[in-house]
């Protein structure tokens, strides 16, 4: 596809978003921006439940087509996707079904987000030792200049295989890190864990819509995702993929009636589990999630992630390159394509600079020291501009009040 094509394609997509005429969106890291499509399906949703009982049949068709939509993008069958309320649901659906008797060691990074690693410290009661890579964060970059820093895919490699044993249970590791959205050689650490016999989980929360993820790729045993970011849903559901033939030393303990071989049976004195991943279901999930994941699925569908990952790493260089040109200091790789669609802006104020541009129509997502600027398909050249230019704004009169 030529630049005017893909400029096109991008601008086309753009469309469907109406936000985006007033409001520069940068913030699809922690909720993606609102669509027609999306409202178009909750519409739907409601007009279904005007047919009185006959709305349950749409919303279970729309649960099986979530699930079948989440597969195909990651490149899996239906039965191997369950429907979950979060990714911490389905963390700990993963984890709970691994004996901790033979194996007890649970292997993750301080650049997980806390949500997964605070499941995996929850298992200590089981008897889970719990170790953590020490992978580190991206580099400051700024000033115009840059140099590139050590192999730092290579350093976490090592980092994992250092503490990845035969005691090893479970290998967790982000495919983008949610802070500096560093993009993690996953493929690589899950070799050397499946070397080890341990099972590895991947989180493609920060990866799922804005650039091509594939489990076999990967070599995941699990990956869990939720739709609300990139894939331009709303918050209430999420996906656990849970590999075939990858069979559990204990049943989950968390269930409901959805993780039922035939959950309209309605045997309360039956427990029984299917083989696919619906075992790891539950109860009813949120219905306008479910429709609203949908909507945003399919505008996935309709995109090449290729040209989309292309895009979204030409806006975070452009992005990078002016703010350091103006002083601004950068949290990220070297190299762009080393990151997923977002990277991190260090400043002293976070809330402070995030309030500066919320009102000047610009949304970002504060992580702590950094304010995080992510970037969809539907972001443009013209995001970056109204960006940096309010940025240097704010320094500006920050100055003139510190004199």
């Amino acid at each position: 596809m030529t630049g005017a094509a893909l400029a096109r394609a991008a601008a086309d997509f753009r469309r469907g978003f109406p936000m985006l005429e007033h409001v520069v969106h940068l913030s699809s890291c922690s909720l993606g921006a609102r669509s027609t499509a999306l409202d178009a399906a909750l519409d739907r949703m409601l007009s279904a439940m005007m047919a009185g009982g006959g709305a349950w049949h749409d919303f279970e068709s729309e649960v099986a087509g979530a699930r079948a939509r989440f597969a195909a993008l990651i490149g899996a069958d239906p039965e191997q996707v369950a429907v979950v309320p979060s990714a911490s649901v389905g963390a700990y659906q993963a984890v709970s079904t691994i004996g901790m008797h033979r194996r007890d060691g649970v292997v993750t990074t301080a650049d997980e987000f806390p949500s997964l690693a605070h499941v995996w410290l929850a298992q200590r009661p089981r008897g889970a030792r719990v170790v953590f890579a020490d992978g580190g964060p991206p580099p400051l970059r700024s000033g115009p200049d840059r140099q590139a820093p050590p192999d730092a895919a290579r350093h976490l490699v090592a980092d994992y295989a250092a503490v990845v044993d035969e005691r090893t249970a479970l290998v967790s590791v982000p495919l983008v890190t949610y802070a500096g959205g560093v993009l993690q050689p996953v493929a690589e650490i899950a070799r050397h864990a499946h070397a080890q016999g341990a099972r590895v989980l991947v989180d493609a929360y920060q990866a799922v819509g804005v650039l091509p993820v594939d489990v076999d790729e990967l070599g995941c045993d699990y990956l869990v995702a939720g739709a609300l970011k990139y894939l331009l849903g709303l918050p209430g559901i999420a996906f656990l993929y849970a590999r075939a033939g990858a069979p559990d030393d204990v049943d989950p303990s968390l269930t409901g009636w959805f993780g039922r071989t035939d959950p309209f049976a309605f045997d309360p004195r039956r427990l029984d589990f299917p083989v696919g991943a619906r075992r790891f279901e539950t109860g009813t999930v949120s219905v306008p999630s479910v429709y609203a994941a949908n909507a945003g699925l399919d505008l996935i569908a309709g995109l090449d992630l290729g040209e989309v990952r292309r895009h979204v790493t030409g806006l975070i260089e452009l992005a990078a390159g002016r703010l350091a040109a103006d002083g601004e200091t950068v949290r990220m790789r070297a190299d762009a394509a080393a990151h997923g669609a977002h990277v991190g802006l260090a400043v002293d104020d976070p809330p402070a600079l995030t309030g500066w541009l919320a009102d000047r129509g610009i949304a970002v997502s504060p992580r702590g020291p950094l304010v995080r600027l992510s970037f969809h398909y539907y972001n443009d050249e013209s995001d970056v501009e109204r960006l940096c230019a309010a940025v240097r704004e704010f320094r500006s009169r920050r100055q003139v009040r510190s004199r």
